[in-house]
């Protein structure tokens, strides 16, 4: 399969005819036929632009947590966050390194933030983690 553009809209290529070719709207996942000659092949994964069918946050979350700890975390910090980083290892089970390991891979997806806790250097959860929780709950 491929990834065809038709004015700036991109689609799955379902089948290629003659004079035009079946796509398929990601999103929402319409079909219809096309010109082939108004059609552009572009490099996009199909299976990326698959993927857009799901909301940016509730995708955001399902590609940056790997594990049911990290998991947890998350919806820890969005449930009683901000937590400061001597809350977060006195109350759950993780070493220093591992905490500020997952922090940066939730940090580089824009899923949490730092945060001041009463003077202490914390982590809360951004905007787009609490909306994609919440649609996953």
């Amino acid at each position: 399969m491929r990834t065809v553009e038709h004015h700036g809209d991109r689609y799955l290529l379902v089948k290629r005819s003659g004079d035009s070719s079946l796509v398929r709207d990601p999103e929402t996942g319409d079909e219809r036929y096309l010109p082939n000659d108004e059609l552009d092949v572009t490099g996009d994964s199909p299976l990326a632009v698959a993927a857009g069918a799901v909301p940016e946050p509730q995708r955001r979350i399902l590609t940056a947590v790997h594990s049911e700890r990290m998991l947890g975390l998350l919806v820890e910090l969005e449930d009683r966050g901000p937590l400061s980083v001597r809350d977060i290892l006195g109350r759950y089970d993780l070493c220093e390194s591992d905490l500020h390991g997952r922090i940066g891979e939730l940090r580089a997806a824009g899923l949490v933030r730092e945060a001041d806790t009463g003077g202490e250097r914390g982590y809360a959860t951004t905007e787009l983690a609490g909306r994609g929780l919440t649609a996953l709950r």
